[in-house]
């Protein structure tokens, strides 16, 4: 029997024959004792590369199975787990590399793209299909020692890696599991990248701390992902991703929503969700339930499972999950009301402590009193649902009122001339700050009417957060998680309304 003691040794004892991996891509799949035994090879694999404690190993590949062995057996030895982002470029890429001094760097394709030499997944494959089994004592690391590394995406500066202890996954997986109604019975699709904290943790992790099973996918395609949630054999029923890919679901035209009856309903989380989209996918019959999270702090809101509750707050993050401490403070640190905007706080074991190598970033995201300050604004209504507004960083002051540029692009997702929109805070004589609204259209043969979308927008918000500006653009300027880089938009400012 193997000395371990973690989810994946846990239900190898408890349910050895359950199912618990498949990879979509080779057709490979292992039990939970299989994976089990898998991973404590992997583990030998690690030894044999020099890897101890403290260690990183990083990854750059798309998903795998090899990919999760590798992470749970770091875990297990006590080295850390860094996955890389395979959509940046070479240069920043490097630059992590050269931040975190892997011990190992392993990977797949992604690793000739980038110009990198490292280890390639099928070596590792041939390597663990030799090794023994390693049996490791995962008691004897402490909990709170920093078990994975997930690099924020650097839109305000140079990228930090937010540390994460086996207690911070741990909660998360919690949180996730109750927000989620996860059970031993549920079904996984991952096609969210690993290198990301939906995937990997939101997504594997909780499936592996409730006993579930998780199909992999090695990336999202909108066709090939609905096939898949069709497919009864693999009868999915959680599938977590980021609103734009809940959207390319919607608009891929052999979407058919009466075949996803095995759905509990689609997870999004990574951005906010508009209400015409959540209102869109009810409409279906598919419950959109939408959550916040963060890499560092990992799932902290999520809507019930309620299609009725959902309608009337289409657009809300939910509710907190039980050991989950949130707090809502204005500029002076004062508590806000009920229904008052303010930025969000939060304390509970699913935070991460701080940054890697980064001592001063590290203080400075936590008050005084060990709140960790999100940046985020948000309120909370009367039936303690909360809402994000937007980024604190991304407000400007119109007239000594505080404009949040996410509810106006929300307002605008709505209309059905508008693909994307993105609003920054420009300089103005009368007014101290005035908005600059970016569009893309939704189709390159429309042609742009500003009258019409203030009207649209005049009709919805105050006049005040009506932004001065509009211009139409082709694309807007995103960095390679897909956030939009605002700052970019910001230095192009020219105005054409």
């Amino acid at each position: 029997m193997l000395k371990t003691a973690d989810y994946i040794s846990f239900h190898a004892k408890l349910n050895p024959d359950s199912l618990a991996v498949v990879e979509l891509s080779s057709g490979r799949q292992w039990s939970y004792l299989e994976f089990d035994i898998a991973v404590a090879k992997c583990c030998s694999v690690l030894k044999k590369n020099k890897v101890k404690a403290g260690d990183r190993v990083t990854v750059l590949s798309k998903n795998n199975a090899e990919y999760v062995m590798l992470f749970f057996a770091s875990m297990r030895i006590g080295a850390i787990f860094v996955p890389l982002n395979w959509r940046l470029t070479p240069t920043e890429l490097s630059y992590l590399i050269s931040d975190v001094e892997p011990t190992m760097l392993i990977g797949d394709d992604c690793l000739k793209y980038a110009n990198l030499a490292g280890t390639v997944i099928s070596d590792i494959i041939e390597q663990i299909s030799t090794a023994d089994v390693f049996e490791s004592i995962t008691d004897e690391i402490n909990i709170d020692s920093p078990a994975l590394i997930l690099f924020t995406s650097g839109t305000s500066g140079k990228p930090k890696g937010a540390l994460l202890s086996k207690r911070n996954i741990e909660q998360t997986c919690i949180n996730a599991s109750l927000l989620c109604e996860v059970t031993k019975s549920s079904v996984y699709l991952c096609d969210a990248p690993f290198f990301h904290v939906i995937g990997l943790v939101a997504n594997v992790c909780t499936a592996i701390m409730r006993g579930a099973s998780f199909y992999i996918s090695d990336g999202f395609s909108p066709s090939k992902t609905l096939n898949n949630l069709y497919d009864t054999r693999l009868a999915i029923t959680h599938y977590f991703c980021v609103p734009q890919m809940a959207q390319a679901l919607r608009t891929e035209q052999s979407f058919e929503s009466s075949k996803l009856n095995n759905l509990v309903a689609i997870f999004t989380g990574g951005a906010p969700n508009p209400s015409a989209d959540i209102n869109a996918w009810l409409e279906d019959g598919i419950l959109a339930v939408d959550g916040y999270g963060s890499s560092e702090a990992g799932t902290v809101f999520g809507m019930p499972i309620n299609k009725s509750f959902i309608a009337q707050h289409a657009g809300a993050v939910g509710f907190a999950a039980p050991d989950m401490k949130a707090l809502i403070v204005d500029e002076n640190g004062t508590e806000c009301v009920v229904g008052q905007p303010g930025e969000l706080l939060l304390k509970g074991d699913n935070i991460i402590a701080g940054y890697w190598g980064r001592a001063r970033e590290s203080d400075s995201a936590f008050t005084a009193d060990g709140w960790f300050a999100t940046g985020d604004i948000a309120r909370v209504d009367q039936d303690g649902c909360y809402w994000i507004i937007g980024r604190s960083k991304d407000m400007y002051i119109s007239g000594g009122e505080n404009v949040y540029p996410a509810e106006i692009e929300h307002c605008l997702a709505s209309h059905p001339l508008v693909k994307e929109s993105a609003v920054v805070g420009v300089a103005d004589e009368r007014w101290g700050e005035v908005g600059h609204l970016y569009i893309v259209l939704k189709n390159d043969k429309d042609k742009p009417n500003t009258e019409v979308v203030l009207a649209f927008l005049t009709e919805q918000l105050a006049k005040y957060k009506v932004p001065k500006y509009i211009s139409y653009i082709k694309a807007l300027p995103k960095n390679a998680t897909g956030k939009i880089l605002k700052k970019a938009l910001a230095k192009n400012n020219k105005p054409e309304y």
